[in-house]
C-alpha cells in the first residue's frame, strides 16, 4: 500500500513553480515521499494534516554552512573582527575539536535550520582535528532527517608556508584527494530524490594551493560531483588574490576549472561586472550569505545585478561563529532588505527573496527534484501558521518575509515529519542542547 499524507485546506500554497502559482484554500497530496497532486477537495485514506490558517511553501534550502561552528558562537575576541582576524582568533579553538564536537554541532545546527523551515542543507567542513571525519557529520544529518549535501573541505597551506591556518589544521594534498574518493564512493547518491550527496570543497584560495584547486576540479568531474569554495568575500580577499595570483578571484576560478553548472561559490560580495557575466555565461552558482557578510563587515553582495544577469543565486546562513544564528527564513528577509538598502525599495520583493531561498537554492545545488511544490517533486514542504501575532493584520500571507513567523509549525522532508507543532520530532533535541553547552564550556575553559 502506498503511504499517503494529505495537507488539507491551506490558506495559501506558494508553489514556486514555473508559473509562480499561488493556490488559496487548496490541498496537497503526498504519496511515497513525493507530491502526487495539488488542488481543492483532495482525499486520502492516509494521514491528514490540517493547514487551516497556514501558508505552505517548499522547504527552504541552505547552500552554505559550517555546522561545526555552532559550538563557537559569540566568541570574545572574534565578535568585532574582520574575516582574516576572525579566522586567526578561532582556528586555535577549532583545533581542539574531535568527533563528538563535530557530531553534536551538526545535530544542533541542522535542528535550528529545520525549525526555520529548511529541508535541504549543504555543509562545508574543511578541518578534521583529532580524528574527526566527514562521516561524523553525515551520521548526525541522517539522525535528523534533513536532505544533506556534505562537502569535503580542506586546508593545505599553513602559517609556515604563508597561509592563515595553523599548521596543525592543514593536511597533505594527496591524503585530501584520497579521502574525497573514499567519501564519494561510500556515500554519494546521484539519483533523483537522494537524501545525501557529497561535494569537493577546498576551503579557499588562501588556504590551499593552485594545484589542489585544479586537481579537485578534475576529480569532481571524473566522479560526477559538485565543487564548492569561498570566493571574493571581502576586500582582503581581493587584495590577496591580486598580490598572490596576479588576477581577480573570478579569473583565478576560471583558470583552474572552477566555473560551470557543477560549481557554486560562497559569498561573492566583491564580484565585479565581468565576473558576474562570467558566472552567468558558465552557469556558476552563488551562495549569498547576507547576515554573515554584515557581521564581518564584508559588504553587500550585488545580488540584484547577479539575478538580472542570470546568475543562479541561493542563500546560506554561513557558520554560526560568523552569523551567529542559523535561521534561513531570517536570512531570506535580510537578503531582501539589503538589496533594498543598496538599490531602492523596489529592488527585491518578498516573493523573489523567498524564491531565492527555495527554488533558487535547489538550482544552485543541482537539484531539479525539489525546491517547488508541483506534482512529481519530492515532498519537502514547510507549513507556517499565520494565525499568530507575527502575521496579525497582514493583508498578504504569501509575503511571509514582511509579516510572518520565523519558525515553522511543521516541516516534512521526503514526506516524513521532522518538525511537528514547532518541535523537532526525530531526535532528543533537549539532550543535544545540554551536551552542546557542556562541550562549549569545555572549549571556553581551554
Amino acid at each position: 500500500m502506498p503511504t499517503e499524507i494529505l495537507i488539507r485546506n491551506a490558506d495559501t500554497i506558494l508553489t514556486m513553480d514555473d508559473a509562480r502559482r499561488e493556490l488559496n484554500g487548496a490541498d496537497i497530496l503526498l504519496r511515497d515521499g513525493a507530491i502526487a497532486a495539488l488542488g481543492a477537495g483532495l482525499t486520502t485514506p492516509g494521514e491528514v494534516i490540517d493547514a487551516t490558517g497556514c501558508l505552505v511553501t517548499p522547504g527552504l534550502v541552505n547552500t552554505h554552512h559550517h555546522l561545526y561552528q555552532t559550538l563557537t558562537r559569540a566568541v570574545p575576541g572574534g565578535q568585532d573582527a574582520l574575516l582574516f582576524g576572525w579566522l586567526q582568533t578561532l582556528y586555535p579553538i577549532w583545533a581542539r575539536f574531535g568527533p563528538e564536537e563535530m557530531r553534536v554541532s551538526v545535530l544542533i545546527g541542522l535542528a535550528e535550520l529545520a525549525l526555520s523551515g529548511c529541508s535541504l542543507s549543504s555543509d562545508h567542513l574543511y578541518l578534521f582535528p583529532n580524528g574527526a571525519r566527514l562521516d561524523d557529520t553525515i551520521d548526525a544529518a541522517a539522525q535528523i532527517g534533513l536532505r544533506f549535501h556534505a562537502t569535503r573541505g580542506a586546508m593545505s597551506i599553513g602559517q609556515s608556508d604563508g597561509g592563515l591556518p595553523p599548521d596543525s589544521l592543514v593536511e597533505a594534498e594527496a591524503a585530501i584527494l584520497d579521502d574525497c574518493i573514499r567519501l564519494i564512493d561510500r556515500y554519494h547518491d546521484p539519483r533523483p530524490g537522494a537524501m545525501l550527496r557529497i561535494g569537493i570543497a577546498p576551503c579557499s584560495p588562501f588556504s590551499v594551493s593552485r594545484e589542489l584547486m585544479r586537481d579537485a576540479a578534475i576529480l569532481a568531474r571524473d566522479k560526477g560531483v559538485m565543487l564548492h569554495t569561498h570566493l571574493a568575500e571581502n576586500d582582503e580577499d581581493i587584495a590577496y588574490s591580486l598580490e598572490k595570483f596576479g588576477c581577480r578571484p573570478g579569473q583565478y576560478a576560471e583558470d583552474l576549472g572552477w566555473t560551470g553548472d557543477d560549481v557554486w561559490h560562497a559569498h561573492c560580495v566583491k564580484l565585479d561586472g565581468s565576473e558576474i557575466d562570467l558566472f552567468a555565461r558558465s552557469g556558476t552558482g552563488v551562495a549569498h550569505c547576507p547576515c554573515s557578510n554584515c557581521r564581518l563587515g564584508s559588504g553587500i553582495a550585488p545580488v540584484r545585478a547577479m539575478r538580472d544577469a542570470g546568475v543562479k543565486v541561493g542563500l546560506g546562513v554561513d557558520g554560526s561563529a560568523s552569523n551567529d544564528a542559523g535561521n534561513i527564513v531570517a536570512e531570506a528577509r535580510q537578503a531582501m532588505l539589503l538589496q533594498r538598502v543598496r538599490n531602492g525599495a523596489d529592488a527585491m520583493s518578498a516573493r523573489e527573496a523567498l524564491f531565492i531561498a527555495t527554488r533558487g537554492g535547489a538550482q544552485v545545488l543541482g537539484r531539479d527534484d525539489c525546491g517547488q511544490l508541483t506534482a512529481g517533486m519530492r515532498a519537502d514542504l514547510a507549513i507556517w501558521d499565520m494565525r499568530g501575532i507575527e502575521a496579525a493584520g497582514t493583508w498578504d500571507r504569501a509575503a511571509l518575509l514582511l509579516a510572518g513567523p520565523m519558525q515553522v509549525r511543521d516541516l516534512l522532508v521526503d514526506g516524513r515529519a521532522v518538525v511537528r507543532d514547532g518541535r523537532v520530532v526525530t531526535f532528543d533535541l533537549d539532550h543535544a542542547i545540554r551536551r552542546q553547552n557542556q562541550l562549549a564550556a569545555a572549549l571556553a575553559g581551554g
